[in-house]
């Protein structure tokens, strides 16, 4: 592609490559609405319908001290219009399906069998319109016996596998830190809508997305099954090392910072041992290859977290990137905003809030060169479009007074 066609391309698609995709977003928490700010990202215009009674729970969750209110929501409702709806009700499910009427995507996280009791259900929609692409993302899936149980991420993430081989052996398992297996799921759910809208271009037929939080894990897990399936294996917890493979693993530094040091390829540790001017380390049978070193990881751990201990993180990272060692230390925020490589690449983008100021947050990715998307907005105040939304839709200002009257709005 040349600059020509790339100019062209963009000025077709000037939020992204989704500009023009019209998204209804039901859901709360974080699966669901991570889908919905992911499409977002690439230029979907996203409809968030919310509760009127409180929105979505996301807009209070977080840590809140000193701040008064969740600093989640802006990032997670980005790119999003909100219209207060009470889906409960039949004129709030009328306000639905008029939207599913023109809209090309429904994203809904509720227990599986919630939007057939509303008379929402995917046939019903489907015959208002037949493109319309549903994704439905939930704890175990839309079908199967665990299907109506209550579920969170948490639940996925043990259920998938990858709460038992998280954390110190000498422990329980740990959580990831973060909402992983709701990101991943809502990840999962926006590459499907990707696909199935692809489908619905192509035939003008709208399918289900059926993303369970459990088997978003699940997909991540590499080789666990045959390991145990073949080999009998289950794998455990290790804590910080990569269990035989080695090097990798973090090592403390004369400053107390901590330095990750992955040189566990055969060259690549050649490299570290010459860094360390310790290059009979490559030849020693008991780390001379990937096995060997694998067999005898605790002690090449000891050798390295000695040279380490020796020298400051800063000393470190110059010599062993200068002899093409991978290496890097572990970050926090603090780390992120003082890393000229984020800054270069704008990895982190910064908009206005009312409250707060410039309020910064990750930006998008990944990175499409002629038609990226962009952070048009931070998480909308409740309702905020919802008497826009509703104009636009043919309902006059006496039909959305009396939606105000009775709760629907």
């Amino acid at each position: 592609m040349n600059a020509d066609d790339t100019a062209t391309s963009g000025a077709a698609f000037p939020q992204g490559p989704l500009t023009g995709v019209r998204v209804i977003e039901t859901g709360v928490l974080v699966a669901g609405p991570f889908c919905g700010q992911l499409l977002g990202d690439l230029g979907a215009e996203v409809v968030k319908l919310e509760d009127p009674a409180g929105g979505d729970p996301m807009r209070q969750w977080g840590r809140e001290r000193p701040y008064g209110k969740s600093l989640w929501f802006p990032i997670l409702g980005r790119n999003k219009r909100s219209v207060t709806c009470n889906l409960r009700v039949p004129k709030g499910q009328e306000i639905l399906r008029r939207l599913a009427a023109e809209s090309d995507v429904l994203i809904e996280n509720f227990r599986p069998g919630t939007l057939e009791r509303w008379g929402l259900a995917p046939e019903t929609l489907w015959e208002i319109n037949p493109r319309l692409v549903i994704v439905r993302v939930s704890a175990y899936g839309q079908n199967g016996p665990y299907a109506g149980r209550a579920g969170y991420g948490s639940i996925g993430e043990a259920m998938g596998g990858i709460r038992y081989i998280t954390g110190d052996p000498a422990t329980l398992p740990s959580r990831v830190g973060i909402s992983l297996g709701d990101a991943l799921a809502g990840t999962f759910a926006a590459l499907g809508c990707l696909g199935a809208l692809r489908v619905a271009e192509a035939t003008g037929r709208g399918q289900i997305v059926d993303s369970a939080i459990y088997e978003a894990v699940l997909a991540l897990m590499e080789s666990m099954l045959p390991e145990y399936a073949i080999g009998g294996y289950i794998r455990e917890r290790t804590g910080s090392i990569l269990p035989n493979v080695a090097p990798s693993n973090a090592y403390r530094t004369k400053d107390g910072d901590m330095l990750l040091i992955a040189a566990n390829q055969d060259t690549v540790f050649g490299r570290l041992a010459q860094a360390m001017d310790r290059p009979e380390l490559a030849a020693d049978e008991r780390f001379a290859t990937h096995h060997a070193r694998g067999r005898n990881q605790a002690e090449l751990d000891e050798i390295i977290a000695d040279w380490c201990a020796d020298r400051s993180a800063e000393e470190l990272l110059e010599h062993l990137h200068a002899h093409g060692v991978p290496a890097g230390r572990i970050y926090t925020a603090r780390e992120m905003f003082a890393d000229e490589h984020f800054a270069a690449r704008d990895a982190i983008v910064r908009l206005p809030h009312p409250e707060f100021g410039e309020f910064p947050m990750q930006n998008v990715f990944p990175r499409l060169t002629a038609t990226p998307g962009k952070v048009r907005g931070l998480g909308p105040e409740l309702g905020e479009h919802t008497e826009a939304e509703l104009s636009r839709l043919g309902f006059t200002a006496a039909d959305i007074a009396g939606l105000r009257a009775d709760g629907v709005i």
